[in-house]
C-alpha cells in the first residue's frame, strides 16, 4: 500500500482503489478536489468561473459575519469533511464550524459534521448534491445544509430536527439561518451581476462599512 500512496495525485495517474480514508488523505495533493466513498476516490471536475465567484462571495459574506461575532470558523474547498466513521469523505464548497465545535478541525479534514455545509450545484453535481449528500449530511448530523443552484437561480435550505432534515422557507426572498443567529441571506444577492460588493454586504449585515 505504501507504493500506491506514493503515486501522488499530481503524477497524472488514475486514482488508486481500496484506500482507507487515512490513506486517501495522505494520497490527495494539497488543493486537489476529490472525495472518498467506500475506498474509491472520485476526482471532482474543475469549478467554473461563475461557481468560483459565487463560492468566494458566500465565503466572504459568511466570514465577515462570523469574524465580527467571533462565532467560529469558515472553511472552503478543498477541505475534507467526514461526518462519521461509516460515511464518505466529502468536500463541501463551504463549511461553518461553531466556536464550540472547533476541536473537530484537523490539519487536513473536519472530523465530524459541520454546523453549516454549503454546496453550489453544477449540472454534473446536481444528483450528488441534492440526493446523495442530502442523505449523508442528514445522517451525519450536519445542523444546516444549503443548496445553491446558480443555473436555475434556486436555493434550498435544510435544518436538522430530531435527526431529520426539514426544509426552511426563505420568507420574502430572505433566508434566516437557525445556526448563525442574526444572519440573513438575501437570495437576490446570489443571482446579481455583478455580485454585491463587500462594503454593501457589511452594511446590510449591520457589521459596519458601506456608508
Amino acid at each position: 500500500m505504501e507504493t500506491v500512496i506514493q503515486a501522488r495525485a499530481g503524477a497524472g495517474l488514475a486514482p488508486p482503489s481500496g484506500l482507507t480514508y487515512e490513506e486517501f488523505l495522505q494520497w490527495a495533493d494539497d488543493g486537489m478536489r476529490a472525495e472518498w466513498i467506500d475506498g474509491e476516490i472520485v476526482v471532482m471536475s474543475p469549478a467554473s468561473s461563475s461557481h468560483q465567484r459565487l463560492s468566494q462571495f458566500l465565503a466572504m459574506t459568511l466570514r465577515a459575519f462570523v469574524d465580527f461575532h467571533k462565532a467560529g470558523v469558515i472553511l472552503t474547498a478543498s477541505f475534507q469533511m467526514r461526518t462519521g466513521p461509516d460515511l464518505p469523505g466529502r468536500e463541501p464548497d463551504i463549511v461553518f464550524v461553531t466556536a464550540s465545535n472547533e476541536t473537530r478541525i484537523r490539519d487536513n479534514h473536519l472530523a465530524g459534521p459541520a454546523d453549516i455545509a454549503i454546496e453550489i450545484i453544477s449540472p454534473e453535481s446536481r444528483t450528488r448534491d441534492s440526493i446523495d449528500k442530502l442523505r449523508e449530511y442528514e445522517r451525519g448530523g450536519v445542523h444546516e445544509y444549503w443548496l445553491i443552484d446558480p443555473q436555475r437561480q434556486e436555493a434550498a435550505f435544510f435544518s436538522l430536527e430530531d435527526g431529520k432534515f426539514v426544509r426552511l422557507d426563505a420568507d420574502g426572498g430572505t433566508f434566516q439561518s437557525r445556526v448563525l443567529e442574526g444572519f440573513s441571506l438575501r437570495l437576490d444577492w446570489l443571482w446579481a451581476r455583478p455580485l454585491p460588493s463587500f462594503w454593501d454586504i457589511q452594511k446590510a449585515l449591520g457589521i459596519g462599512g458601506g456608508d
